[in-house]
């Protein structure tokens, strides 16, 4: 058993199908702008509590 009934061998059929369909250089790039769109989302989160900080104090 895998993630909710679907086993390793129906994962593997399915990421072999999305490679012959896209492309493994296609399927690369979309990695890499998935990986870059979580890493900007981390970095945006992680500093809006600090300028909310500097516009609450009155200093």
């Amino acid at each position: 058993m895998g993630l909710g009934g679907i086993s390793i061998w129906q994962l593997l059929i399915i990421l072999a199908i999305i490679i012959l369909i896209f492309g493994t250089r296609r399927f690369r790039n979309m990695g890499g702008d998935l990986g870059s769109a979580f890493k900007n989302f981390r970095k945006a989160v992680k500093e809006e509590p600090e300028e909310e900080k500097k516009e609450d104090d009155p200093q």
